[in-house]
C-alpha cells in the first residue's frame, strides 16, 4: 500500500529504522519546521511510523522569536517546539520550559511525552547499564585510528573519487616519471581534506605526502602557486626565528605561563619558553598536574617582521582564545565546535619587533593552539611556473575549501556569500594559474578538492585529465596517488550535477525544483549526475524488461555488462525511469536503482534489479502518491541516457506500459 505522503526521508524511516531525526531551521508551507505539528507529528510519526526522538538543529527553536519572529519570548518558543513534537533542543531555548509550564503555555504531561522518548534512547544506548554490558564501552581508544580503520578510510576515499576526463588515456601516470611538479593551494593543506564538522587524524596524508610516498625514486617539486582566493590568506605557523621572549631579541620563543584553571587565576603551575605556538594536546594536557578541559595558558613575547608590508596575523585553536598584538586586541574566538582560522591584516616594518600576548583556555574536547601569519611579498605564481618548466608532468590541486564554503561563514571573497556560492567558477587566482601552467604545453592533470559543484568550463576543454577528489578525509593523499598512478581503477560517479554556470539555475530564493538537479534540469550540464570514467570500458547488451505490467506488480529488469577494455575494473550500473504520460509535472527521469560490480578484462555479468510498484508512482496535485496507467522509459547503463551513451552502448533503453486493472 502506498503512503499518503512520501518525502525523501521515507526510506530512512521505513527501511533503515532510524531512531533520531533533526528538524530544520527554515519554514515549509509557512510553518517553521521545528514547530510544525504537521511535519513532526502528523507526517513523520503518524504517517511514516517514526518511533524515535526528534532533535532541533542548533538554535532553531531560538529562531522562532529571534529570526522568524512568530512568537515573542523564549517560553513561547519552547512550548511551541515541544507541542509540535520536537523532543530535544540543541541550544538554550528549552531553559524556558519551566516558565512555559508556570504560565500555562505547556503542561508537565506534554513534557513527559518527550522525556520518555529521550530516556528510551538513553536506555537503548546502555547509558544506565554497567560497562561490561555495553559493547561501546569495550572499545579502546587505540581502535579508533587502528591500521584496519586507516585502510577503511583509504578505501572510502578511493571509491568516492570521480574521474571526470581522461583524454588520450593520460591517466594513469607512469611511476617512472623522473620529475613531477605538484602545484596548488590544496596540494598540502590538511584542513581541506577534513571538510567540516569533522574529527582529526594523528597521521593525515595530504596529496603531496601521498605522491611522495608513491614515487620514492621521482624528483617531486612542490609550489603552492596561489592562495585559494583573493582575500583568503594561506596562513602558516610563525617560525621560531621570528619569535622572541623580549624586545632585545636575544632569546627565541615565547614565554608560556600555564594555569591549572580556565581563568588564569593564581600563580602559574608551570612556566617555560615555547619555541613556537604549534600545539595539539588532543584530549591530553600540557603536563602533569593539569586537568583535561580545565587549564589556561598565557603566552607573551615579541614577533619580528622579516620585511615591510601587509601581513595577516592570527590563530587557530580550540576552543577559546584571544590575541593582543602591539597593544591592540586583534583576535577573539570561541566555539564548542571545530577550531577556525581567525586573523587580521596589519602593516609591519622590516626588522621591528611587535609585542604579542595570547590567552588560551581549554574548555571542551580537543585542545589545540597555533600562532599563524602570512608574510607579504612571495611571488607564488613565479615559484609554480619555475618548477613547472623543470617537470615532465604537472599535477595541480585546486578547488575550494571549508574556509570558503560552509555554514554561516564570514567570508569576503568574490563568488561567495556567508558560506554559500553566488558563482560556480573557481576563484580567479586559481583559473589564472591553471591557464598559465597549461600554456607551457606539458602534460597537466587537474585534481579538484571541493564540497560542491564547480563550473570548470575552460578546464574541461583544455586540461586533458581531471579527477574530482572532494574533501577526501585523512587518507585522501594515499587514495589520490593510488588513482593517479594506476594502483586503483576509479569507479566513482557524480552524486550531483556540475552546471556550466550559476546563470543556468533559478534564483537562489526560488524553492521550486524546476531547473534544478538532474531530475529537473533541462539544459546541458557540464558533467551530469551519475557521470564517471574508468581506466577501462564497459558495454551493455540484452536488456530484458517486460513490455506491459499491471499496477501493483514488481518488475525484474536485467542487462548484460561486459568489460570491453584491457583493465580490470568496477562498473556502477544505473537504472533510471522516465514517466512519459503523467498528468502532473514530474521529473525528467529518476534514478531507481544502481549496483556496483567488478569485472575482469573481457568478463561479462548479468545484473538484475527489481522495481517496486511505488517506483512507478507520482505525486498528484493534492500531495498524494498515486499510480496512473501510462508509458514509461527504462534505461540501464553506466550513466544517464543520451545520444552518445546510447550510440556507444553504454546505456540501453526499453519501453514499458503500465495498466491499471
Amino acid at each position: 500500500m502506498l503512503e499518503t505522503y512520501t518525502p525523501a526521508f521515507l526510506m530512512t524511516v521505513k527501511e533503515a529504522n532510524v531512531q533520531s531525526v533533526m528538524c530544520a531551521y527554515n519554514r515549509t508551507n509557512e510553518q517553521v519546521c521545528c514547530g510544525s505539528n504537521h511535519l513532526l507529528t502528523e507526517l513523520l510519526r503518524d504517517s511514516m511510523g517514526f518511533k524515535g526522538y526528534i532533535v532541533s538543529d542548533c538554535d532553531a527553536i531560538e529562531d522562532f522569536y529571534t529570526g522568524h519572529k512568530i512568537v515573542n519570548t523564549k517560553p513561547e518558543a519552547a512550548a511551541m517546539g515541544v507541542k509540535a513534537g520536537n523532543d530535544l533542543n540543541c541550544g538554550r531555548t528549552y531553559k524556558g520550559l519551566l516558565e512555559a509550564v508556570k504560565t500555562g503555555l505547556l503542561t508537565e504531561a506534554e513534557i513527559d511525552v518527550s522525556l520518555k522518548r529521550l530516556m528510551k534512547a538513553r536506555f537503548e544506548l546502555g547509558m544506565f547499564d554497567p560497562d561490561e554490558m555495553v559493547p561501546y564501552a569495550k572499545i579502546p581508544l587505540s581502535v579508533v585510528e587502528s591500521d584496519e580503520h586507516v585502510k577503511i578510510a583509504e578505501e572510502a576515499a578511493r571509491e568516492s573519487m570521480v574521474l571526470l576526463k581522461n583524454s588520450n588515456n593520460l591517466l594513469p601516470l607512469d611511476k617512472a616519471v623522473k620529475t613531477l611538479a605538484v602545484i596548488g593551494p590544496n596540494a598540502n593543506d590538511v584542513e581541506v581534506m577534513y571538510a567540516n564538522y569533522n574529527g582529526y587524524s594523528r597521521n593525515p596524508v595530504t596529496p603531496l605526502d601521498g605522491i611522495k610516498k608513491k614515487l620514492p625514486n621521482t624528483k617531486v617539486l612542490y609550489a603552492r602557486g596561489c592562495n585559494l582566493a583573493e582575500n583568503l590568506p594561506a596562513l602558516e605557523i610563525i617560525p621560531n626565528e621570528m619569535l622572541f621572549t623580549a624586545s632585545d631579541m636575544k632569546k627565541h620563543g615565547l614565554k608560556g605561563e600555564y594555569f591549572p584553571n580556565r581563568n588564569f587565576k593564581g600563580q602559574p603551575q608551570m612556566r617555560r619558553v615555547d619555541d613556537k605556538i604549534e600545539f595539539n594536546w588532543w584530549d591530553g594536557t600540557p603536563g602533569k598536574g593539569f586537568d583535561d578541559n580545565n587549564f589556561s595558558v598565557h603566552w607573551s613575547g615579541f614577533i619580528k617582521a622579516p620585511k615591510t608590508g601587509e601581513y595577516y596575523i592570527g590563530g587557530e585553536g580550540g576552543h577559546k582564545y584571544r590575541m593582543e598584538f602591539n597593544g591592540e586586541r586583534i583576535v577573539k574566538f570561541f566555539t564548542p565546535d571545530n577550531p577556525s582560522k581567525v586573523y587580521r591584516k596589519k602593516t609591519l616594518e622590516a626588522g621591528k619587533c611587535y609585542p604579542v600576548d595570547i590567552y588560551f583556555t581549554d574548555t571542551c574536547r580537543m585542545a589545540s593552539m597555533n600562532l599563524l601569519w602570512q608574510v607579504p611579498g612571495a611571488d607564488l605564481k613565479k615559484e609554480a611556473m619555475d618548477i613547472a618548466t623543470k617537470a615532465d608532468v604537472i599535477v595541480m590541486f585546486m578547488g575550494l575549501s571549508p574556509r570558503l564554503e560552509g555554514e554561516e561563514m564570514d567570508v569576503e571573497v568574490k563568488g561567495f556569500k556567508g558560506g554559500d556560492r553566488i558563482s560556480l567558477g573557481l576563484p580567479d587566482v586559481q583559473s589564472d594559474l591553471i591557464k598559465s601552467i597549461q600554456s607551457l604545453g606539458k602534460p597537466v592533470v587537474l585534481v579538484l578538492l571541493n564540497g560542491s559543484a564547480v563550473s570548470i568550463n575552460w578546464e574541461k576543454e583544455n586540461i586533458p585529465a581531471i579527477l574530482e577528489a572532494w574533501y577526501p578525509g585523512q587518507a585522501g593523499g594515499t587514495a589520490i596517488a593510488d588513482i593517479l598512478f594506476g594502483d586503483y581503477n576509479p569507479s566513482g560517479r557524480l552524486p550531483i550535477t556540475f552546471y556550466k554556470s550559476a546563470d543556468d539555475l533559478p534564483d537562489f530564493s526560488n524553492y521550486n525544483m524546476e531547473g534544478k538537479t538532474y531530475r529537473y534540469f533541462r539544459k546541458e550540464p557540464l558533467f551530469e549526475f551519475g557521470h564517471g570514467l574508468s581506466y577501462t570500458t564497459f558495454t551493455y547488451s540484452n536488456l530484458n524488461a517486460p513490455k506491459t505490467i499491471c499496477a501493483g506488480e514488481s518488475v525484474k529488469v536485467s542487462v548484460t555488462v561486459t568489460n570491453s577494455g584491457k583493465t580490470d575494473g568496477n562498473e556502477i550500473v544505473q537504472l533510471y525511469i522516465s514517466n512519459r504520460t503523467a498528468t502532473v509535472p514530474i521529473p525528467i527521469r529518476t534514478l531507481k536503482g544502481f549496483a556496483k560490480i567488478f569485472l575482469k578484462a573481457g568478463e561479462a555479468k548479468v545484473v538484475e534489479m527489481i522495481l517496486k510498484p511505488e517506483d512507478f508512482s507520482i505525486i498528484n496535485e493534492s500531495g498524494k502518491r498515486i499510480i496512473q496507467s501510462g508509458q514509461f522509459l527504462l534505461s540501464m547503463g553506466g550513466c544517464q541516457p543520451s545520444e552518445s551513451s546510447l550510440t556507444s552502448k553504454k546505456v540501453l533503453t526499453a519501453e514499458l506500459s503500465l495498466k491499471k486493472e
